[in-house]
């Protein structure tokens, strides 16, 4: 018996509603449980969904063993939260990979980020076999034939196309903008319909990003924007993430704060702001802090969802795109 609570199987997700409307779009990350209890990511995805459009559940991120994605999601959807589900290379081959995505068609999700994955020997599984029978780009073309009805090897899906809405990843502070521009070129042909980049400290790139880019690619671009919780951990992540720097000025504020925290929730804002005026979205990542996206959203002048106008600066950034 088929379950008529499921979405139909050519129903529109909010965060692709969004996106063709020109919304300015919201996203944020949780991670799903390291165990079978989702009780605290379910806690925390509730209190953002009236905030974002999605929350996207990563796929065991730098190789760490999480809970099933494609589960997460699932469990996210059945209690209101529209999941963006993060399907990396890593671990399945090309026959895992499309029974994944045709189960998650048949689950109701729809937004689907095409990752690579992180290499094994970075997370706690190190003697773990790697797959990476696909990459991003080859991904994001296997969901858009499963989107035409096809599968890999170009056979007719007797019982249905998906109808699914990928995204890819993108990281404008690489230091190669010849291999940036043609990635992003390549998950563009391949059928992306959003971007998220990674952590985002370097502005002024993220705007020579835009303009020389993205510019006229009518894809929305989610700038990523990370809480950064103290000196200490923004040295870190200068020292662990490559391609980020975050600069001397910013760890010597969370450094001076009487409250570190809160200053991290200061900055997170004024990093929203900022991206505003240069993209079509933000990708907020707090790990372990996903309470406080709301409070970072409420600094940067944003409001819930429901009452929430297009703003004239992301305007201005659609108008361009088109």
């Amino acid at each position: 018996m088929v379950n008529s609570s499921l979405p139909s199987s050519h129903s529109v997700s909010r965060l692709q509603a969004a996106a063709q409307a020109g919304e300015f779009l919201i996203t944020a990350e949780v991670m799903p449980p390291k165990g079978g209890d989702p009780a605290h990511m379910l806690d925390m995805g509730t209190q953002l969904r009236d905030w974002v459009h999605a929350v996207n559940v990563t796929d065991s991120s730098r190789a760490v063993l999480r809970m099933s994605s494609l589960a997460a999601s699932v469990l996210l959807q059945q209690n209101g939260i529209e999941p963006v589900f993060q399907l990396a290379c890593r671990d399945r081959n090309r026959i895992g990979l499309q029974a994944d995505l045709m189960g998650a068609q048949a689950l109701g999700l729809r937004n689907v980020l095409a990752l690579t994955g992180d290499p094994v020997v970075a997370g706690d599984h190190k003697d773990a076999k790697p797959v990476f029978d696909l990459e991003s780009v080859r991904l994001l073309r296997l969901i858009n034939k499963l989107n035409r009805g096809l599968d890999f090897n170009d056979n007719p899906l007797p019982d249905c196309p998906t109808s699914l809405f990928p995204g890819a990843a993108i990281d404008p502070q690489s230091p190669s903008w010849s291999g940036l521009q043609k990635r992003f070129e390549r998950k563009l042909e391949a059928g992306a319909q959003f971007f998220q980049s990674q952590l985002i400290c370097d502005f002024d790139r993220l705007e020579k990003f835009m303009d020389q880019i993205a510019a006229g690619c009518n894809k929305p671009v989610l700038a990523g924007i990370f809480l950064l919780k103290s000196a200490k951990n923004a040295q870190f992540i200068n020292k662990n993430v490559p391609g980020v720097q975050i600069s001397q000025q910013v760890i010597d504020r969370l450094a001076a704060a009487e409250n570190p925290l809160e200053e991290g929730v200061a900055i997170a804002a004024e990093q929203v702001t900022m991206a505003r005026q240069l993209c079509q979205g933000v990708h907020l990542m707090a790990v372990k802090r996903e309470d406080l996206i709301p409070q970072i959203l409420q600094k940067a002048g944003f409001s819930t969802l429901q009452s929430q106008t297009v703003p004239a600066s992301a305007q201005r950034v659609i108008q361009t795109q088109q």
